[in-house]
């Protein structure tokens, strides 16, 4: 939601929301709707290898900045977007994007690989539209396994549709319109939403897999 909380803080919360993901157990974070400049700042709070594709509402993006870090909830969604990757303890050895579509708002699956060879893709389709939804993550996770090839690869993120499959990966878990697929990949517990105090419009979505 944009670095938001719900009800509306009226104020910069990066800080709540770093301590947050501080405190839950993961080693890769796959975060949607953030503040563009969030990531790096998050990596070295974290101490996190990190990843980004910047989605819609970029442009003149140092003065959008400044007015969503005084005004968070006047500007909404018009300070800028994000999706990220996050990694703990691994690092990142390569990075790959695909525009998804460009109308009406830009949407990306970002990818990368991790030391053990891993592939962690991460997404945010469109919303209001099933169809639409379902083409997205169609050619996602088609991407996905040719980037992948052989390698177990792991497909997560915002689908905004409730339920789905998707040829070629194993559902592991979610929630709502979050969901974690993977290709070698199982979950070994149940799916886990951990306590967000307000933070984001969105369950975070903790999935277990060996």
């Amino acid at each position: 939601m944009h670095g938001r909380a719900v009800p509306p803080a009226g104020r910069d919360l990066f800080d709540e929301f770093a301590a947050a993901l501080a405190e839950w157990g993961w080693d890769v974070a796959l975060l949607q709707e953030v503040p563009p400049w969030w990531p790096e700042l998050l990596g070295a709070r974290l101490h996190a290898d990190w990843r980004l594709v910047r989605t819609s509402r970029n442009a003149l993006l140092p003065l959008r900045r400044g007015i969503a870090v005084r005004w968070p909830d006047l500007i909404k969604s018009n300070g800028g977007g994000a999706n990220a990757v996050l990694s703990l303890p691994e690092r990142i050895v390569e990075h790959r994007a695909l525009r998804l579509c460009r109308l009406p708002e830009r949407r990306w699956l970002h990818a990368v690989r991790l030391e053990s060879g891993l592939w962690v893709g991460n997404l945010h389709l469109t919303v209001h539209a099933d169809l639409a939804a379902r083409r997205e993550a169609d050619l996602a996770a088609r991407t996905m396994l040719a980037w992948a090839k052989r390698s177990p690869a792991l497909l997560g993120g915002d689908f905004n549709v409730r339920q789905l499959a998707l040829d070629g990966f194993e559902h592991l878990g979610g929630h709502d319109v979050d969901h974690v697929f993977g290709r070698g990949l199982h979950a070994t517990t149940a799916t886990q939403t951990p306590d967000r105090d307000g933070l984001s419009d969105h369950a975070p979505v903790l999935v277990t897999t060996s």
